[in-house]
């Protein structure tokens, strides 16, 4: 939401009959309509969010290239983000004990951000062509580590498109729930954490 409105703000200096004719809140529902009318695309967010805005600046009398530049804002916008304090602490741990692969439906870059250098692989849906709950993210990691699933741990905050389809594939799952939760609602993950802390114990 941040990166929306740093991005609404742009819009309404540099393509303001735009913004004054669309809210982030209407955007949004342009880009989901686009994404059901290609969803051979719908996969990457990047290529959306561009292609929408393009759109949107010649249906408004601006030239298509400034999405470009309105595209940049957004994803600078996206790079800021805040951690949450036991993020890197338990990164730096597992990063020297086992190999670290981070998979994203998103498109953030991690380089730009301060998980930099703390992953030895990242992948989003953008890089394999298929976003989570699709294997294929999940295909791309066990391709490039040799390792069965069985001897893999995911580790997400979405059951659908986290611990699902890990789960299906044989790996073992921790789904990340920073609210406190019933045992009924962890749904069978083989962790069911409120932070990160615990996979210095069980790892």
């Amino acid at each position: 939401m941040a990166a929306e409105r740093q991005l609404y703000g742009w819009l309404g200096q540099n393509a303001p009959q735009l913004a004054h004719a669309m809210s982030i809140q209407q955007m949004r529902k342009q880009r989901l309509q686009f994404m059901r009318q290609h969803p051979d695309i719908a996969h990457d967010l990047t290529r959306v969010r561009l292609q929408t805005l393009e759109q949107l600046m010649a249906d408004y009398g601006y030239p298509r290239s400034k999405a470009q530049q309105g595209l940049k804002v957004f994803r600078h916008a996206r790079n800021q983000v805040a951690l949450w304090d036991d993020v890197l602490p338990v990164l730096d741990y597992l990063r020297q004990r086992y190999r670290l692969v981070s998979i994203t439906n998103g498109n953030v870059q991690l380089e730009h951000t301060p998980l930099q250098g703390y992953f030895h692989l990242s992948l989003s849906a953008e890089d394999v062509g298929a976003a989570k709950p699709d294997p294929a993210l999940f295909h791309s990691v066990a391709q490039w580590s040799g390792l069965p699933y069985a001897q893999m741990l995911h580790v997400g905050d979405d059951w659908e498109r986290d611990v699902l389809p890990a789960k299906r594939l044989g790996m073992s799952t921790a789904w990340v729930h920073r609210k406190a939760v019933s045992p009924a609602e962890t749904g069978g993950a083989d962790l069911c954490l409120f932070n990160l802390r615990p996979l210095r114990i069980y790892l």
